[in-house]
């Protein structure tokens, strides 16, 4: 399990434009998106005990930040020919499995990762209502094996700023999870 933290795009950034496929087949894009008052963007995997370690958190907070205006979609970028357990198929499962309350997308050329800057899993964005960025960082300090609670606490404090204000909210301790699953040679150049 090699830790990976975040990049940190930089603050202000205008959400990347995307077009994916789900785990039905249906392609959503970003203009597909109407978040009254932001959207979490959410890089995650299938096998990453980083993501394992949150998912029941993340269909919670979810559930609870839609009714208050916050939409949330989640992508998986890994390279299924070396990871064959984040493909589709499986993707698909996990989503039922705890009845995600979001899309779960493929970014098969991984090319949205790199628009994102996405750098582990999980890795978040979280966007306002102008799809400008105001908080990209972890979700919480709880980590696999560290004992701490999941509680959310880093996110939601950005999403109820957000939600009042529009705001920034600091700090913003960068997300640390497994690298993303860069296909041979498509590792992007924001890490060399």
């Amino acid at each position: 399990m090699s830790a990976t933290l975040s990049t940190m795009l930089e603050l202000g950034t205008t959400a990347p434009f995307f077009e994916l496929p789900d785990t039905e087949g249906n392609l959503i894009s970003l203009d597909d998106i109407h978040a009254e008052k932001g959207l979490l963007i959410m890089f995650i995997c299938n096998h990453c005990p980083y993501v394992i370690h949150l998912n029941e958190a993340l269909v919670d907070f979810a559930n609870e930040y839609s009714e208050q205006g916050i939409e949330c979609i989640a992508i998986s970028s890994n390279d299924i020919e070396s990871y064959p357990q984040d493909s589709p198929k499986f993707m698909k499962e996990l989503s039922d499995k705890y009845q995600f309350p979001y899309p779960y997308l493929f970014d098969e050329s991984q090319e949205v990762a790199k628009a994102y800057k996405a750098a582990c899993t999980p890795d978040f964005f979280l966007f306002n209502n102008d799809l400008k960025l105001v908080y990209r960082g972890q979700f919480d300090d709880s980590r696999p094996g560290n004992g701490k609670p999941v509680t959310g606490k880093d996110m939601r404090n950005a999403a109820d700023t957000l939600i009042k204000s529009k705001e920034t909210v600091e700090p913003q301790i960068p997300s640390m999870g497994c690298n993303i699953k860069w296909k041979d040679g498509n590792e992007p150049n924001y890490f060399k």
